[in-house]
């Protein structure tokens, strides 16, 4: 009988999270039945969309259960099968990390060819925050020449944003950030053509000094006073793609913008972006990706942590802006 150490939810969060919101269990892990691999995890990950999932809220997914293993995506090797199509030794993709092992059905996992790419690049930048750049610039229709404006530019979402903007021609590529060191990587790693960091001031006024001559496209994953700035700077017809809302996922930065007739007199266009909505551009996007990957046209950036017990910490740190790129767990 094998043993697994996995994260549960110990209990609803109520505002920021810590630590007493986390159990840590080792259980036992059963029998394999006819149609089920057992696979050993590798590397899983911890994304901002999970704290919602922790509030016993309705969501476009169901919320995370109390006294339950977390659930994220994962890579991870199998290693016993009772599937004839998925040998021991297969890489695969899922959707159960948090914890060193999993019993899963043959359809909630999918054989990876990593190609040479690390495992967590699946979890990253050829994964779903790759995706969800690539997606929400192709719905925000961005044009060559037009100027973009990412918040959370450090993170594993935005950081993407601008660099694969520029590979479809953007024009001006701005960022925000939470700190100067962030601010020098987006701009000296990554490329964009300036960063602000809001901490130092009123967002309003440092987009504005950033962008005098406005923006086209707002990639939005904080919301709260950036989408009121960004409202402000747009130009007429300007385009929004609200991948997410940090600034509020901890019960903070609810409150609404002030200046939404911007909307109207600007006819502007926003879009709300689920990754899962765009499925039918992922091989499209594996193969761009892919292929500036090889040429070193992207900078991939990773924060890693080791050990399932020190997913907590990754996960609290991430919301807390502590950590720049993908943050990932290896087991």
């Amino acid at each position: 009988m094998r043993e697994s150490v996995q994260i549960t939810l110990a209990r609803r969060p109520e505002g920021r999270l810590d630590r007493s919101v986390f159990g840590v269990e080792s259980v036992c892990v059963g029998e394999l039945l006819a149609g089920q691999v057992l696979v050993k995890n590798t590397v899983f990950s911890v994304d901002p969309y999970m704290r919602p999932r922790m509030d016993d809220e309705r969501s476009y997914i169901e919320p995370f259960a109390i006294g339950q293993p977390l659930e994220g995506g994962a890579v991870g090797v199998v290693i016993e099968s009772r599937v004839p199509t998925i040998p021991e030794g297969t890489t695969v993709l899922h959707m159960h990390g948090w914890r060193e092992l999993s019993i899963l059905p043959a359809n909630a996992v999918r054989p990876l060819d990593t190609g040479g790419f690390p495992p967590s690049y699946f979890l990253g930048v050829l994964g779903m925050p790759g995706l969800t750049a690539y997606a929400g610039l192709k719905l925000a229709k961005l044009e060559p020449g037009e100027s973009l404006f990412v918040s959370s530019a450090a993170g594993a979402v935005g950081s993407l944003a601008g660099q694969l903007a520029r590979k479809m021609g953007a024009g001006r590529v701005v960022g925000s950030v939470g700190s100067d060191t962030k601010a020098d990587f987006v701009t000296g790693t990554l490329g964009f053509d300036s960063a602000v960091n809001y901490r130092v001031g009123p967002i309003i006024d440092l987009l504005a000094a950033a962008a005098p001559e406005g923006i086209d496209v707002y990639f939005d994953n904080v919301g709260g006073d950036h989408f009121s700035a960004a409202l402000t700077q747009l130009r007429d017809h300007g385009r929004i793609v609200v991948c997410g809302t940090i600034s509020s996922y901890e019960g903070v930065g609810r409150s609404i913008p002030g200046n939404l007739f911007e909307i109207v007199r600007k006819r502007l266009t926003i879009s709300g972006l689920l990754v899962n909505d765009h499925t039918a551009l992922a091989e499209t996007f594996r193969n761009d990706v892919g292929r500036w990957l090889r040429e070193g046209g992207l900078v991939v950036h990773e924060t890693e942590r080791v050990g399932v017990e020190n997913a907590p910490e990754a996960f609290i740190g991430l919301l807390q802006g502590d950590f720049m790129g993908k943050v990932f767990v290896s087991v």
